[in-house]
């Protein structure tokens, strides 16, 4: 098994060329309730959620550390309504044996609400149906109205909406960097392995204490 702490990070000496506030954006992922409360979807059916609270001290410290320094940040939410449900998703729930497992991240019922974290005025907020949230946005738009060349990736889940998100990013020309210790997955080895592939492919990998120090 991969583990996290054996992994290339990219040293706390060499990130401020990398980072400069005034063309980086934090990037806040999925960090609602169905994905990260107790009382959400994911923690009623029993998913294993003991990677969010400290990946969430983390995204706390880095979100304040940005403000401080004026680094844009942008706040991603899955939001979805039965409307909005593709056939394709809707059809790959049923063949896994789990009709209706589309529904999470409803609009009205809670679960897309923002958990610990709230935007202000001048966050980038973006509302996204899946995985990636360039996808039917204007993501991209936002973040080169700011000139924003670099992410640092934050939040949930690292195997699949911080992944989805940071390849698409890479293909549309942004550098990036996810944060290792301010990321989490619901299942053993989901996080580094992400992480692992992520490395080898798309992005760099940073430490939060690193990422705050760069920024301080």
């Amino acid at each position: 098994m991969v583990e996290t702490e054996a992994l290339p990070h990219v040293a706390a000496t060499d990130l401020s060329p990398m980072l400069e506030p005034d063309r980086t954006a934090l990037v806040v992922v999925d960090v609602q309730v169905d994905f990260a409360a107790p009382h959400g979807l994911l923690g009623r059916v029993g998913a294993d959620l003991s990677s969010v609270p400290p990946a969430m001290e983390r995204i706390a410290d880095l979100i304040a550390a940005a403000r401080a320094r004026g680094v844009t940040i942008a706040f991603m939410r899955v939001v979805t309504r039965p409307e909005t449900d593709s056939v394709a998703l809707k059809t790959l729930m049923a063949r896994k044996g789990m009709p209706g497992g589309e529904a999470i991240c409803r609009a009205d019922d809670g679960g897309a609400d923002y958990y610990g974290v709230q935007p202000e005025p001048g966050d980038i907020e973006i509302e996204k149906l899946l995985f990636d949230s360039f996808h039917g946005t204007d993501f991209d738009e936002q973040l080169r109205a700011r000139g924003i060349e670099t992410l640092v990736m934050t939040g949930f889940s690292t195997d699949c909406c911080v992944d989805q998100t940071a390849r698409a990013a890479f293909h549309r020309g942004y550098h990036v960097f996810v944060v290792s210790d301010a990321t989490g997955a619901y299942e053993d080895g989901l996080h580094a392995s992400a992480l692992d592939i992520l490395y080898k492919n798309c992005a760099l990998l940073v430490r939060a204490d690193a990422v705050a120090a760069a920024w301080a």
